[in-house]
């Protein structure tokens, strides 16, 4: 795209790049006071689409254009040579819009990691008043809950009978039942909190993002392609974007803020000649700063989504594959609010072990009472329910990395999945975990019978890794491209106040900051950082 820019009018203190789950509480928390005037800029469209705002929606917006980036990754090694859809938000609210709804923290544990670090001031004592002041819980104001915020916290609307009997196997398996996965050990057995309110997916653009809109020093433009940043004696002036065919500069007077995510933010920083000279230089755009950190350390959860056929119980998949089961489903939701389209892609969540010798839980389970070949296909027709694992605390790293400075191009993602000896151990400890699951008395009733990875899938480690290869997926969990770290570190891109070392007026916030992933679903942990950020900027003002 050839670039002769048009000034955009108005003058802006901060320019947010990316209205997604960070973006938008940026926005929010910016422009309250009033005192300044920001610009918030977003490459997708509205969401006002039903489909962003009915709970089982995210089935039609993953892998539509609409609302989704269409990422993949490269063919992976440690998946047996198979490239993963890799799907991240494309619209307000960005991957909150889209995703499994799931409120989660994360462990006490990966916080004071953080802080082991070096990042004073991301320890769990630290980020815990945050989480609280956001949120607007079902259980209410306590020690560990808030009320009365933004982000509105439910119970799930919706039960099956085998979800309860797998809770009740983990429970036979040593695992505590557990109400609430968020008090800083998330050791248990539960159902999960979702972020919605009433029946309806509650994204950070109807949190936050709605009470901001009508403010007068706040402005949201959407369709609006972020090309590059352009610097003044490495302070961060300006950011060029695209709009209906048209090329604008806007000026920040203060500071610049992408919050584009893992994988966005990466792309545009390195499109301003800011990351790995190398990568810079093969891509012929000018080198900026040398920034060796800049889209390495992307951490992900891989999922190995595990198929067991049951019986004498009830699945989604029949009432999927019935007319009257349909109609059912929709009139339960139009005039209830209540029933299967209220649901998140998984419903009974499982904090255990891989082994004894873990210090604390490192593998989640998903429970779904549901079964497919792959996201976007139709529901098998027999009875099954899928029970995927995740390493929750993985050692493999991988890279996002621009191969052209065409903002159109879509960058080479490389997760590098199962590469470390680690991973691949806790991926064969996890299959056995789940068979033991699975064959504990509490589902004796219901006869399952493993479909994947299949009976005639030994329990010989190289066999389970090449199985483990052959099941996993993306949890869609991308962080940690610029990571936080102290000065010593040569592969941090961010300080603990989330500023990009080395230039100035130039911030980072959304998932990206994370220095080793959260011990859960990523989405909360996200907009904490967010919260945590915005507060910085207004101090260090």
């Amino acid at each position: 795209m050839a670039c002769q820019p048009t000034r955009l009018d108005g003058s802006y203190d901060y320019v947010i790049v990316g209205a997604g789950s960070a973006g938008c509480v940026l926005a929010n928390r910016l422009s309250a006071n009033g005192r300044y005037r920001v610009l918030l800029l977003e490459a997708g469209g509205l969401d006002n689409w039903i489909w962003f705002h009915v709970p089982v929606g995210y089935l039609f917006a993953i892998g539509n254009p609409r609302s989704d980036w269409m990422y993949r990754t490269v063919a992976e090694q440690g998946l047996n040579g198979r490239s993963l859809a890799y799907p991240r938000g494309k619209v307000v609210g960005g991957s909150s819009a889209i995703n499994a709804m799931i409120s989660m923290r994360g462990q006490m544990a990966d916080y004071d990691g953080w802080r082991a670090l070096g990042l004073n001031g991301w320890g769990w004592n630290d980020v815990l008043p945050v989480f609280k002041r956001f949120e607007d819980h079902f259980l209410g104001d306590t020690a560990i809950h808030g009320a009365g915020g933004e982000w509105r916290v439910e119970a799930p609307r919706v039960r099956w009978d085998v979800l309860d009997a797998v809770h009740d196997a983990a429970v036979e398996m040593g695992v505590p039942a557990t109400p609430d996965f968020n008090a800083g050990d998330n050791f248990g057995a539960g159902y999960f909190h979702v972020n919605q309110k009433s029946g309806r997916r509650w994204s950070t653009a109807r949190g936050f993002l709605k009470p901001a809109r009508s403010r007068q020093n706040f402005r949201l433009m959407t369709g609006c392609l972020t090309d590059r940043i352009e610097f003044e004696n490495n302070v961060a002036r300006s950011v060029l974007f695209y709009q209906n065919g048209k090329t604008y500069k806007v000026r920040a007077e203060k500071e610049i803020i992408l919050s584009a995510g893992a994988i966005g933010s990466v792309q545009i920083m390195q499109r301003s000649g800011v990351g790995p000279a190398d990568w810079l230089q093969a891509a012929d755009i000018p080198v900026v700063k040398d920034c060796q950190g800049l889209g390495r350390n992307l951490q992900d959860h891989l999922q190995q989504r595990a198929i067991y056929k049951v019986s004498a119980v009830k699945t989604l998949n029949e009432t999927y594959h019935s007319v009257t089961g349909k109609i059912k489903m929709g009139l339960e939701y139009l005039l209830f609010r209540r029933g299967p389209l209220t649901m998140a892609p998984s419903q009974l969540g499982l904090f255990m072990r891989s082994n004894a010798k873990q210090a604390r839980a490192n593998l989640q389970f998903h429970v779904q009472p549901l079964s497919l070949d792959k996201f976007g296909d139709p529901l098998h027709r027999f009875p099954a329910i899928t029970v995927s694992v995740c390493n929750l605390q993985p050692t493999s790293r991988g890279t996002v990395r621009i191969e052209s400075s065409d903002a159109l191009v879509s960058p080479r993602i490389a997760p590098n999945y199962l590469s470390t000896t680690q991973d691949q151990q806790v991926a064969v400890e996890a299959i056995r975990v789940t068979r033991s699951l699975m064959s504990q008395p509490a589902l004796a009733g219901y006869m399952p019978r493993e479909l994947l990875p299949g009976p005639d899938v030994s329990d010989d480690s190289e066999a389970l890794i090449s199985a483990a290869g052959d099941i996993g997926t993306t949890i869609f969990h991308p962080v940690g491209t610029a990571k936080m770290g102290t000065a010593d570190d040569p592969a941090a891109v961010l300080d603990e106040r989330l500023r990009v070392r080395g230039l100035e007026a130039l911030r980072i916030i959304d998932a990206s900051a994370m220095p080793k992933i959260t011990s859960g679903n990523t989405n909360t942990p996200t907009i904490m950082i967010a919260d945590k950020g915005a507060e910085m900027i207004l101090a260090d003002r």
